[in-house]
């Protein structure tokens, strides 16, 4: 297992590049843009679908609290941003949070829905001061609501992904939990891959 863990790393690591460039709202939409931005860059992908799945691990109320608890937060980040509320080491943060996010999925932590809430609401403050600092010539509100709608369905993909696991392994369930610890353990060393890249 570990061989297979340690390969599955080294390919995602091999793999990891600088995010492609944002959608220009002027040529797109501000939706459209705003929509794209969590898609493009991999370290949002990956902390996002993580969140999914950590909730889908902890169930009961916080397979919708901590989903919510992120989307409000980073909600709130981008707003701070909009208002010219600087937040300390953002780009560190972000790649933190993939790589913790991945090791709480990797570790199948169990924490109050309330404590994981906080836990990835903290670091979702980060990822929306990111969206809102690369706004560019984005309508503010339509922007937005282009991150939000991908950022819910990179977490309904997460949460998608640890259902998938049960169902797929449902007379086996601890290769269930290792299939979603493992996608936690790629997680982790994808973001260390991005943090020393």
């Amino acid at each position: 297992m570990i061989r297979i863990l340690s390969l599955g790393a080294a390919i995602l690591v091999a793999s990891a590049s600088p995010s492609m460039a944002h959608l220009n709202p002027a040529e797109h939409g501000s939706f459209a843009a705003g929509l794209s931005h969590p898609m493009l860059g991999l370290d949002h992908i990956l902390a996002m679908v993580a969140v999914g799945i950590w909730a889908f691990q902890m169930g009961g109320r916080a397979l919708v609290g901590v989903p919510l608890a992120f989307v409000g937060c980073m909600a709130l980040g981008f707003v701070l941003a909009l208002s010219g509320v600087a937040l300390p080491f953002v780009e560190p943060a972000i790649l933190a949070s993939v790589v913790a996010l991945g090791l709480l999925v990797a570790c199948a932590v169990k924490l109050p829905a309330t404590v994981g809430a906080v836990v990835v609401g903290t670091f979702a403050l980060f990822h929306g001061h990111a969206h809102g600092g690369e706004i560019g010539g984005a309508t503010a509100l339509a922007y937005g609501a282009g991150f939000v709608a991908a950022t819910a369905l990179l977490h309904v993909a997460g949460l998608g992904a640890g259902l998938l696991a049960e169902k797929l392994f449902a007379e086996r369930a601890a290769l269930a939990t290792a299939v979603m610890r493992g996608a936690g353990g790629l997680t982790a060393a994808a973001g260390l891959g991005l943090l020393i890249a």
